[in-house]
């Protein structure tokens, strides 16, 4: 959760919310470990403190001292929290909760036997933590992807000619494409492109046809060679370029190849209208004061209206609050505990915690400063993003009752002419006319 600042890089009182918040969706992966790299990894069942590992390393230690195995292990799209997040569940609760157990030499001696522990995504609790990461991954990609288009600072040479190409780096692969028949697909397709130029160039430079990997003597022997034999094109096979493509961060478990082979039309006739199986996410909904999170709006109500001597449902009955109005008074009490100021003497505080106290110590949570100050427009929008509190308030009872409507909002009808004005401006009173004027005889011009 987002802290407040200190006031020294602002003048007191000034909004320091600059960006949308967002609470966290769910629990964390627990307290982080100094030295957790994307290369150096801690064993997930190792005491404190774990050493640590590379992947390989770690997954070799993890085999042959703990007879833990990973199922799949390539298809993980961010190892280091994955071994983060279990190892935190397996200080939790027993490793055979989670794990397949496999006994070898079963019929054999009781000393030659050994069990081992697969980890595997038929657990619905692994399924969907690599989901997770894998939705994460696809979201950094494509952020990574746009800043790309973007940058408006990028200077390249093509790698088969002099000329220069600025700004867009889809100008010079569709360059290189239409010049030199060298394609490398879609510039839309294409991720982390600046390192992709560079490992093609690194490896012309070496001398080494991007095709078939063939190490030549000379740069006119590499040229004709991959003229000749039709090599200006990457091997679709090699798993050095799959990072720098979108299409393969798309689905769990799926390499382009399949992705591409998948018919939309057959996808279509075997869809499967019946929605019974959806599995919602539950909705969490966080104290207005502290991280306290609850999956029912009865737990959170009766958790302020304890831990903080606030009651929502008393200052909803006391000031008629509507609808529209507990949005805004929620956005508002969200808004002054973030930038840690009371609401209620509208005193400033150095952190969320001394101000949470101040107020139960004061008493100052139901002590609402005037409407006018609150009930604004701006606080229709949610202060954090993902709110679950504003998806459970209720409508008032005097707004789902029509006949209140009459009482506090005019109805104002739409100006109705006069049939003799309908009659002098329409386009009808010439018919009419014509209808009323005697008929004209055939001999009439």
């Amino acid at each position: 959760m987002a802290a407040c600042s200190d006031g020294k890089a602002m003048r007191e009182g000034q909004d320091c919310i600059l960006e949308p918040l967002s609470f966290p969706e769910g629990p964390g992966s627990g307290a982080p470990i100094a030295g957790v790299t994307a290369a150096t990894i801690p064993c997930a069942l190792c005491p404190d403190p774990p050493p640590l590992w590379e992947k390989e390393q770690l997954l070799k230690h993890m085999l042959l001292e703990h007879k833990l195995v990973i199922a799949d292990v390539r298809l993980v799209a961010d190892f280091p929290r994955y071994i983060l997040y279990w190892r935190r569940r397996f200080s939790e609760l027993p490793i055979t909760d989670f794990c397949s157990v496999i006994q070898t030499n079963s019929h054999g001696p009781a000393e030659k036997q050994e069990r081992y522990f697969l980890l595997c995504d038929a657990l619905p609790e692994d399924r969907v933590l690599r989901e997770q990461l894998q939705q994460e991954r696809l979201e950094q990609i494509l952020e990574q992807q746009q800043r790309e288009r973007d940058d408006h600072t990028f200077q390249r040479t093509c790698m088969f000619c002099p000329e220069q190409f600025t700004g867009n780096r889809a100008l010079l692969l569709n360059h290189m494409a239409k010049e030199h028949g060298f394609n490398v697909g879609l510039p839309d397709n294409v991720v982390h492109c600046d390192e992709f130029l560079d490992t093609l160039q690194a490896k012309l430079d070496s001398l080494r046809c991007l095709y078939c990997e063939r190490t030549f003597r000379d740069k006119n022997t590499l040229k004709d060679h991959m003229r000749k034999k039709l090599h200006r094109k990457i091997n679709s096979n090699n798993k050095e370029y799959d990072r720098f493509y979108v299409i393969n961060y798309l689905e769990l478990g799926k390499t382009w190849e399949e992705v591409q082979s998948e018919d939309d039309r057959e996808m279509m006739e075997d869809r499967d209208d019946d929605w019974s199986d959806w599995q919602a996410r539950p909705l969490y909904a966080v104290c207005l004061f502290c991280e306290h999170q609850s999956e029912t709006m009865d737990q959170i109500y009766t958790h302020m209206q304890d831990s903080h001597g606030f009651d929502l449902h008393k200052l909803k009955a006391e000031f008629n609050l509507k609808f529209y109005q507990q949005v805004k008074l929620v956005n508002f009490i969200r808004r002054e505990v973030h930038q840690c100021r009371c609401y209620g003497c509208q005193k400033k505080f150095d952190s969320r915690e001394a101000v949470v106290q101040h107020m139960r110590d004061a008493a100052h949570a139901m002590t609402l400063p005037p409407q006018s100050t609150w009930d604004q427009p701006q606080y229709y929008f949610p202060t954090y993003e993902n709110d679950g509190l504003l998806c459970a308030l209720s409508d008032s009872d005097g707004e789902s009752d029509p006949a209140s409507w009459s009482a506090d909002v005019p109805v104002i009808s739409e100006d109705v002419p006069t049939l003799e004005a309908l009659g002098q401006n329409s386009v009808l009173g010439h018919l009419l006319e014509d209808r009323d004027s005697p008929p004209m005889g055939p001999g009439a011009v």
